[in-house]
C-alpha cells in the first residue's frame, strides 16, 4: 500500500514538473516572431509526416483498435492537411487590420494548454493538438488515454524533438508519463494551465468543463445518414461504406445509422451487399446487440475498432470472410435499442421511412441518443430538402453527399481540418466549430474613435424656465405683477409646443 502511494506521489510530481517546464518554455516561446514560430511548426509537421505509418502501427498494436493503413491516413491528415490549413495564418503580433472600422487586432497566446487524447485516435489527435498549440505560441501538456499512452507519448516525442531542433525552448511539449483519471483531473485543475483541449467520452468532457478553466470539450457523436429518394444511390452507399469501415469506425463522426426512403430501400440494400456488407437476421442482430452492449447503454470496449468478422464471431455468427460491415434493421429509436446508439465499430443500424419528413424526425430522434450538436449526413439531389435539414437539425455540421467521418474533419469538405469537433450548445460545448488555431489565441483589439457624440446639458423644467423669465422680465415691467408674467409665459410655451406637434 505504501509503495502504491509512493508511486502515485511520484507520478503527481512528474506531472507538476511537466507543467512547470511547459510554463517556463512558453514564456520564452511567446517572444518568438512569426518566422521563428513557423519554422518550429513546419519541423514538427514534417517529422510527424515521416513517422505516420510507424505511429499508426504502434497505435494498433497497443490499443487493438482500427486498421494500420487507415490510422496512417489519419496521421498524414493531421501532419499535412492540418498543417496546410494553418501554415499561412498570422498568429504573432498584429494579425488583422480593418482601415474602414479603424480596428487593429493582435494575438496573444493562452499559455499552457492541457490536452486530453482519446484511445480511438491517439497519435493523429496528439499530432494535431501539438501543431495548433505550437502555431499559436502555446505550450502543451498531453494526457494520453491509459490504454494508448505509449503511442501517444511517442507522437508527442517526435513533434517535440523536431520542434526543439528548430529552435523551440525545451519543455514546450510535455506529457503525463503514466496517465490515470486522477492525474488527468489534476492536470486540468493545475493553476498554471490556462486552457483545456479535451477529446473523449461524456464524463471527461464534463470534468473539463467543471475544472474552472476555459475548455473545449468534445464528446461522442451518434451520426445518422439519411438517403433521400433523389440521391445517387450507388455513390451514397459507397460513401457510407467507406466512412463506416474507415479505421473500423473509430472516428466519432462516422455514421451510426442509415435512414432510407422506402422507394429506394431494396436498391440501397443491394448496393451495401455488393460492397461487402452483411444484413443480419433478427436473431443475429439480437446476438450482435448483446456483444455490443452487455449492459444497458454501456458499450463493450472490447469490440471498439474491431473488424466486422471479429464482432460477428464474438456473437457466434458465421459471416463471409470478406465481410466489412454488419447491418441490422430497426424500427424503433430508443435508449434501450443497442443499434440506435453510437457503436464505434463497423456496425450500422438500418431504418426505413416513408418520406423525407419522417426521415427528418427519425434523424432528430437518433441525435437525441448522444449525438446532439455533432454531425449528420444527407445524401440527396434535392437542394430544398438539404436546406431544410440544415434548418431543422440540432447539429453543428450537416454534411452533403460525402463520407461523414472524412467530411466532418475537413478531409473531403471545405470545413477547417481538425481532429476535435465542437458540438455547440446542442451538445453542451462552448463552440460549434472545428477546433483550430483561431480558438487558441487571445485577440486584443485596438479601436480608434470614429464617431462624434454630443452630450448636451439636461433641459430645464417648465417651472424653472418660467421662474427664469419672471426674474429677467419683472424689473422691466414693474406695473405687471409676477403672477401675470408667469401666466403669459406659460401660455406662450403651450402655443409653441402645439405648433411643434402640428
Amino acid at each position: 500500500m505504501i509503495a502504491r502511494i509512493d508511486q502515485d506521489l511520484v507520478a503527481l510530481q512528474l506531472l507538476r514538473d511537466a507543467v512547470a517546464s511547459a510554463k517556463a518554455a512558453q514564456e520564452e516561446f511567446a517572444r518568438f516572431n512569426q518566422e521563428q514560430v513557423d519554422r518550429v511548426v513546419q519541423a514538427a509537421a514534417e517529422a510527424a509526416e515521416a513517422e505516420a505509418e510507424t505511429l499508426a502501427r504502434e497505435a494498433v498494436e497497443e490499443t487493438g483498435f482500427g486498421v494500420v493503413e487507415h490510422k496512417t491516413m489519419k496521421n498524414l491528415f493531421a501532419a499535412r492537411d492540418v498543417y496546410d490549413s494553418i501554415r499561412d495564418v498570422k498568429t504573432v503580433g498584429i494579425i488583422r487590420e480593418d482601415p474602414r472600422r479603424k480596428v487593429v487586432e493582435a494575438a496573444d497566446p493562452y499559455g499552457v494548454i492541457a490536452a486530453v487524447i482519446p484511445s480511438t485516435n491517439p497519435t493523429s489527435t496528439a499530432i494535431f493538438k501539438c501543431l495548433i498549440a505550437l502555431k499559436t505560441r502555446n505550450a502543451i501538456v498531453i494526457s494520453p488515454h491509459p490504454s494508448a499512452s505509449r503511442c501517444t507519448i511517442r507522437a508527442a516525442e517526435i513533434c517535440a524533438k523536431a520542434a526543439y531542433g528548430a529552435g523551440a525552448p525545451r519543455g514546450l511539449i510535455g506529457w503525463v508519463e503514466k496517465p490515470t483519471v486522477e492525474l488527468t483531473e489534476a492536470l486540468m485543475k493545475h493553476p498554471d494551465v490556462q486552457l483545456i483541449l479535451a477529446t473523449g467520452g461524456a464524463g471527461l468532457v464534463r470534468a473539463a468543463y467543471s475544472s474552472g478553466k476555459p475548455a473545449y470539450g468534445v464528446g461522442p457523436g451518434n451520426v445518422p445518414a439519411y438517403i433521400e429518394e433523389s440521391a445517387d444511390v450507388p455513390r451514397a452507399v459507397q460513401d457510407i461504406f467507406t466512412s463506416k469501415t474507415f479505421d473500423n469506425g473509430t472516428i466519432c463522426a462516422s455514421e451510426q445509422a442509415v435512414v432510407v426512403d422506402r422507394r429506394i430501400r431494396d436498391e440501397v440494400i443491394r448496393e451495401f451487399r455488393r460492397h461487402g456488407a452483411y444484413m443480419l437476421s433478427p436473431e443475429e442482430k439480437d446476438a450482435v446487440a448483446k456483444v455490443l452492449f452487455p449492459s444497458t447503454r454501456k458499450l463493450n470496449s472490447g469490440i471498439v475498432g474491431k473488424s466486422a468478422v471479429y464482432i460477428a464471431s464474438q456473437a457466434g455468427i458465421t459471416v463471409p470472410p470478406g465481410t466489412k460491415l454488419l447491418i441490422g434493421e430497426e424500427t424503433r429509436v430508443a435508449a434501450d435499442v443497442p443499434f440506435a446508439l453510437e457503436k464505434l465499430s463497423p456496425v450500422l443500424a438500418f431504418y426505413t421511412v416513408e418520406n423525407w419528413e419522417e426521415g427528418c424526425r427519425c434523424c432528430i430522434d437518433l441525435l437525441a441518443l448522444g449525438g446532439r450538436g455533432h454531425s449528420l449526413v444527407i445524401h440527396s439531389g434535392n437542394e430544398e430538402i438539404i436546406r431544410e435539414f440544415l434548418l431543422q437539425k440540432p447539429v453543428s455540421r450537416v454534411l452533403v453527399n460525402t463520407p461523414a467521418a472524412l467530411g466532418a474533419i475537413g478531409a473531403t469538405t471545405g470545413l477547417r481540418p481538425s481532429m476535435t469537433l465542437g458540438c455547440g450548445s446542442f451538445g453542451g460545448n462552448i463552440t460549434s466549430d472545428n477546433i483550430t488555431v483561431d480558438h487558441l489565441m487571445n485577440i486584443k483589439r485596438l479601436a480608434y474613435g470614429t464617431k462624434e457624440v454630443t452630450i448636451g446639458e439636461a433641459e430645464a423644467s417648465d417651472e424653472e424656465l418660467v421662474k427664469a423669465v419672471v426674474q429677467e422680465v419683472g424689473p422691466l415691467v414693474p406695473h405687471v405683477n409676477e403672477h401675470e408674467i408667469s401666466a403669459v409665459v406659460r401660455e406662450v410655451m403651450g402655443r409653441m409646443r402645439g405648433a411643434s406637434r402640428a
